[in-house]
């Protein structure tokens, strides 16, 4: 018997952070996620990476996992490259550790997504920044 559900993916055209990062959302239960429990997580990691980030795509996956709470961020630079850090919730807090946590199945069919758009609105000959925030995955 496989172990894979369907898990509940979100995402809206205004769900942008200040600086424009598209928000997605995606649980374990099929519940909503309140996505202001991760709000300070991505604020940190924001200030930590030395990115532009009102004029970088990026994307952001609150993830109420099965276990913990996961924050992936996202972003494309080098022309066609995509950062990833992933953060778990854990008792002492938010801990980043890519010899411990990292995207899972479900979050990649957010990035394969991703991908696209970034793709069809970015690399491309005329890159259109508001496109690419505009393009969001549905669930239906």
């Amino acid at each position: 018997m496989p172990l894979f559900h369907t898990r509940k993916i979100e995402s809206r055209a205004d769900w942008l952070d200040p600086d424009g990062i598209k928000i997605y959302t995606i649980s374990a239960a099929n519940q909503p996620v309140d996505r202001q429990a991760y709000t300070a997580r991505l604020n940190v990691l924001k200030g930590e990476k030395r990115v532009a980030w009102s004029i970088t795509p990026a994307f952001v996956i609150c993830h109420d996992g099965a276990n913990a709470r996961y924050l992936i961020l996202a972003w494309w630079g080098n022309d066609n490259e995509l950062f990833i850090s992933v953060s778990a919730e854990t008792a002492s807090g938010w801990v980043e550790d890519s010899s411990r946590y990292a995207v899972c199945l479900w979050d990649l069919e957010v990035i394969w997504h991703e991908r696209n758009v970034f793709v069809d609105t970015m690399y491309c000959p005329t890159p259109k920044l508001d496109a690419y925030r505009e393009r969001r995955i549905t669930s239906d």
